[in-house]
């Protein structure tokens, strides 16, 4: 202010001491801060006083025979009604939602995935949506592996840490029937594929030395097999060498189980 730049002037002059002089600036400096908040005050009291006349201008439109005034809010997009926020008229604050409206006909899929398991999907990688309601499985692709985990509880009481992958459903709309928004349905993410693929069931592997082995009932007697394991899956695993077709392993195998032992079908 001008008060303040004389009483800087005389300050630097020498005509006043320098506690006169910062006892003007912090003075000066509290009128501003105030006008600020008066201001402040005064925009408020303005956006409630327009409020308040808009609601009254609408209320009373209601209330005549024929109202003057209706409000049409257009939708962003086209879609369907998911959730209604307010249900009966009032008043509402900028920017609060009235309804939630999506397109059913793009549905993604989040699913929660282990964090060990998410290393081994990226974009692109196949799925195959199962347990949704219909008859047979909805193929789909991962969009996004989001790059942060979380830690959450299992249903055994042990944390996790899990990640969140974002997945399209690729098939058709009417495919799917009615599945829509926050409906549940289970992933197999392929990471791996292969024509006639010979495989064993993972129960009938065990540890030989550092590398695998089974057991093959050959002549109803139990023969052990050294076997390089390829691929797994939580059920199955790709064998390599080691077996051939036909033949017959035996699954969880315990310690009466040796080279030669007689074997007895069930």
């Amino acid at each position: 202010s001008k008060k303040l730049e004389r009483v800087k002037k005389l300050y630097l002059e020498g005509v006043i001491p320098r506690d006169q002089f910062e006892q003007a600036e912090a003075e000066a400096k509290r009128t501003e801060a105030n006008l600020l908040a008066a201001d402040a005050a005064v925009k408020v009291a303005r956006s409630e006083l327009q409020r308040a006349r808009s609601k009254l201008h609408y209320s009373a439109a209601e209330t005549t025979p024929n109202p003057d005034k209706v409000v049409t809010i257009r939708s962003p997009i086209k879609g369907q009604v998911l959730k209604i926020h307010h249900e009966s008229e009032g008043a509402v604050n900028t920017g609060e939602a009235l309804i939630d409206i999506g397109n059913t006909e793009k549905i993604e899929v989040k699913i929660e995935v282990l964090s060990a398991d998410a290393v081994n999907i990226k974009p692109g990688t196949p799925v195959l949506f199962e347990r949704w309601g219909g008859d047979s499985p909805l193929p789909g692709k991962v969009r996004v592996v989001e790059p942060a985990g979380f830690t959450k509880v299992s249903s055994l009481g042990v944390e996790e840490q899990r990640v969140l992958v974002v997945a399209d459903i690729t098939s058709s709309s009417e495919s799917r029937k009615r599945l829509g928004d926050g409906y549940r349905v289970e992933a197999r993410f392929i990471i791996w594929e292969g024509k006639d693929v010979l495989q064993v069931p993972s129960s009938a592997l065990f540890r030989k030395g550092e590398g695998w082995a089974v057991f093959v009932a050959k002549n109803r007697k139990a023969q052990q097999r050294e076997v390089e394991v390829g691929h797994r899956t939580g059920l199955g695993a790709e064998i390599v060498s080691g077996v051939t077709e036909g033949e017959e392993v035996i699954a969880y195998p315990d310690d009466s189980i040796r080279e030669g032992t007689r074997l007895r079908p069930r």
